[in-house]
């Protein structure tokens, strides 16, 4: 093998005026404005398809010929400049978050991510995750919010599916060429590579950064692949989901340690960061050093600061899904770490892993970490962040489980993306340009009623008509790939009607999301299908994970499923699921399908693309859905029951959902007047687009983030950094008084309301209260009365509290008198307990630092 000594980077050669084509490659605005992609495609449609839509390499493969001819195109030099203006006026116009909140407009939220799912050329990502991530930076931009994101530059990326002449997945992987990507490497002042060390056991591993400008936010991916690792580091941030468990380990240490360094190295001091899943957790621990280090924090202070300035999103609803790591592998990348950076002991660093205070952890849990180091804790849906508090509870002892402090904020997506261009031309011509730049406005989406039917049905048509054609070309390349027969070719083209009742399923090939439980009765599904009159089609896409022999033979099923002549025409298997193939899909399908074990979808987000786009959902109440779901929207599978039996699950939602098919949404799609319009579904379409619309996308999903937490957290870092961290320190000081004093509060005695009659409703029930408080004090501590009903006692969401008022002092200095009283505003037996908890105002809430005294 030929070693180079030197290299070199050539880049596309623009004519003058062509110039400006390059600036609006590298800014992936492109990826969500219309004008934008047609533009690219403009330049060579064939080339633009090649390059899997990647502007950058389709600028570097067109000739210099075809250059010169567009350089001399008026038409094109005048679709450039509209396209440059409007990217221009999008960069500088004032956005949602400067009209909201005034002060520090510097990056000061770090939002780190494993994936990101941007668009199609980028293959940084593998599915949900990556996708929500590339949502989230997207209505950043669009609201304009101080944010910049953090996530890995994979070589690989993910991989790429192919299946084999009997239906079983294989992999292949592609190297990225990030040199011909829209991204561009950060250099120094002298154009050197900016690069960050990090300490791995018996050597130090390099990495350097790659900047994506999504819109307004840059996007940092750290990278390893370079010539000062050794073979083994260089292939650490290789490939995504790869690896063993210390693969694992070190891109963890990655994205976390080195993330918050690589923003350091290039002039950002985030205030706020926030961890999407628990990959990113490490950062926590450095945060806490670099405070440690630059303002002479002890390891408490640091932690308390970083608490109130770190924002946790948990995606999985199941312990099986976060990453946990063996105490000897954590002791092999942390042990000098912890003890020379932190000062702590193992007892203590290893305590940060876990939630479960009462027992030695045996390994290093990294939700556990970030939940031990956020202030904010929350899930994606409503549904999810209850499963959440259900599957954390050991952690929370003592404190009622309607009050455990996890939050929850509900996906979206990022609606301008997932649009189709028809459908968008149609919605702006009818909700006007308010719905491009305020999506979650529910009165702008009210105008979809103005729509005329006739036009919505077309739209929609027309996208079925485009994922259908689409949907033939990619089988028949699948076949030919694969050395498919000549006969098999020709059929490829036969496949699918353009005007049945098209049915979209894709997603993660995992076994709870059951992607058979539609063909279990095969007979049935039959009947339904190959109805002459009222045909109806499935086209299915989805990825098992590489180790996931289940999910294969999922795969493998369907596809032999398919190949049944009676059925061959009515389901489609695409391969190599990506943003490109969910685009077609989520445009043009008629029902969107989804079936997972009720509750192991913590949100999904498939099924809000379709929305916009004139599609209904019919699923399992879980995720999103579970808080989506009305009557008039869509359909539900079951009425949200949880088995323990899966088979008789399995046998009960799949006759479900033949029913649902055959008597509801087969005959409701074909139900046509004389003008051949489906009037009633498309009453169903307008009431989905109306109501879920507006709900549903991630521009509410940004400003719910904003207003829970990153602004609170921004103002609580803040007050922290106040006197060169005084605050910080007396604020510190304070928590440590209040552990070293909580277990000498005492009830010393507490009287209750006498009387002879029962208490009636508007009247008030008095309690008074003598508390020993040892060395704290009233402003301490919140004594509260928490009362409920004793008949509806299963349900401690209906449990209420009180807050009693310091009546009186004792002259001891420790005792104090409190009264409170419960106000009786309905009928019923009631039991009442008293509680003392912590009270200050930087708290979040008052269970934070685990201290809570019940009365005995």
């Amino acid at each position: 093998m030929v070693n180079f000594i030197g290299n070199f980077n050539v880049v596309p050669s623009l004519p003058e005026k062509l110039e400006p084509l390059r600036e609006i490659a590298y800014n992936l605005y492109w990826s969500w404005n219309q004008n934008a992609v047609e533009l690219f495609r403009r330049i060579d449609r064939e080339v633009w398809e090649s390059t899997n839509h990647n502007p950058v390499l389709l600028l570097g493969r067109v000739s210099q010929e075809r250059l010169v001819e567009l350089e001399n195109d008026s038409g094109f030099v005048s679709h450039m400049n509209r396209v440059y203006v409007q990217f221009n006026v999008y960069q500088e116009e004032d956005t949602w978050f400067q009209k909201s909140y005034s002060g520090d407009e510097s990056p000061y939220i770090a939002y780190f991510s494993a994936e990101f799912g941007l668009t199609e050329c980028l293959q940084i990502y593998s599915g949900g995750l990556g996708v929500l991530s590339g949502d989230h930076v997207k209505s950043s931009s669009d609201l304009g919010l101080p944010l910049v994101a953090v996530g890995l530059c994979y070589k690989e990326g993910y991989f790429q599916q192919y299946l084999n002449a009997d239906g079983w997945q294989q992999e292949r992987y592609e190297l990225t060429d990030f040199y011909n990507q829209p991204m561009k490497l950060v250099v120094d002042e002298n154009n050197k590579p900016v690069q960050v060390e990090l300490s791995f056991p018996n050597r130090t591993v390099h990495l350097q950064i790659w900047k994506i400008q999504v819109g307004r936010v840059p996007l940092y991916l750290l990278d390893t692949n370079i010539p000062e690792n050794n073979d083994e580091d260089r292939k650490i941030t290789r490939g995504l989901y790869g690896g063993n468990n210390e693969t694992r380990i070190q891109q963890e240490i990655v994205l976390g340690i080195g993330g918050i360094r690589a923003l350091h190295a290039i002039g950002i001091y985030p205030k706020v960061c926030h961890m999407n899943e628990g990959h990113s957790a490490f950062l926590a621990l450095e945060r806490i050093k670099y405070l440690m280090e630059n303002h002479k924090l002890s390891f408490e202070e640091a932690k308390s600061v970083g608490f109130y300035s770190n924002v946790f999103t948990t995606h999985t609803p199941v312990p099986a899904g976060i990453d946990v790591f063996p105490g000897e592998l954590v002791e092999k990348y942390f042990g000098i770490y912890y003890r020379q950076e932190l000062k702590l002991s193992d007892k203590e660093f290893y305590r940060l892993g876990t939630i479960i205070k009462d027992k030695e952890p045996t390994n290093f849990n990294m939700a556990h970490l970030a939940m031990n180091m956020a202030g904010f804790v929350n899930g994606v849906s409503r549904l999810h962040g209850l499963v959440s508090k259900k599957m954390w509870v050991e952690g929370f002892k003592n404190i009622p489980f309607d009050e455990i402090p996890i939050d929850y904020v509900t996906n979206g997506i990022h609606t301008q993306t997932h649009l189709s261009n028809e459908m968008k031309d149609l919605l702006y011509r009818y909700l006007g340009e308010k719905f491009i730049t305020e999506p979650s406005n529910p009165d702008i989406w009210e105008r979809v009623d103005e729509i005329p039917d006739e036009e919505l049905w077309m739209t929609h048509e027309r996208r079925r008509e485009r994922l259908v054609a689409f949907a033939r070309k990619r089988l028949k390349n699948q076949i030919v790939a694969r050395g498919g027969s000549s006969s098999e070719i020709k059929n490829a083209k036969e496949v699918l009607n353009p005007s049945a009742l098209t049915i979209g399923f894709a997603r993660r090939f995992a076994t709870y999301k059951r992607a058979t439980l539609l063909f279990k009765d095969i007979e049935r599904l039959y009947s339904i299908l190959c109805n002459s009159n009222f045909p109806v089609q499935i086209i299915i896409a989805g990825k098992a994970h590489p180790r996931d022999e289940e999910g294969k033979k999922l795969i493998q099923e369907l596809v032999s499923i398919a190949k049944e002549e009676h059925l061959r025409k009515r389901i489609v298997f695409l391969e190599n699921y990506d943003m490109n193939i969910a685009r077609y899909m989520v445009e043009g399908c008629d029902i969107w399908l989804n079936n997972p074990r009720r509750p192991l979808e913590a949100s999904g987000t498939s099924g809000m693309k379709v929305i916009a786009n004139g599609g209904l959902n019919f699923s399992v109440l879980d995720g999103w859905w579970d808080e989506a779901y009305d009557y008039t929207v869509g359909w539900k599978i079951g009425g949200g029951e949880e088995y323990d039996d899966l088979d008789y699950q399995d046998e009960v939602e799949s006759r479900l959902i033949y029913e649902t098919f055959e008597k509801e949404i087969v005959p409701l799609y074909y139900d046509r007047g004389e003008d051949k319009l489906p009037r009633k579904w498309i009453e169903i379409m307008k009431a989905s687009m109306k109501t879920l619309g507006p709900q549903f996308n991630s521009h509410r999903m940004l400003k719910e983030y904003t207003q829970k937490f990153y602004v609170q957290s921004y103002e609580r870092r803040k007050i922290l950094m106040e006197k060169d961290w005084a605050k910080a320190r007396e604020f510190s000081a304070w928590k440590k008084k209040l552990y070293n004093n909580w277990n000498k509060i005492k009830f010393v005695k507490i009287d209750q309301q006498k009387s002879k009659d029962d208490i009636r409703v508007g009247s008030k029930f008095l309690i008074n209260a003598n508390l020993d408080l040892g060395s704290l004090s009233p402003d301490d501590v919140d004594v509260q009365i928490y009362f409920g009903n004793l008949e509806v006692k299963a349900d401690i969401s209906s449990n209420q509290f009180v807050r009693m008022k310091n009546i009186a002092a004792g002259s001891d200095g420790k005792s104090y008198s409190y009264e409170g009283e419960i106000d009786c505003e309905s009928t019923g037996i009631f039991g009442f307990t008293l509680r003392v908890l912590p009270n200050h105002p930087m708290l979040i809430n008052p269970f934070e630092l685990g201290l809570i005294r019940w009365a005995e």
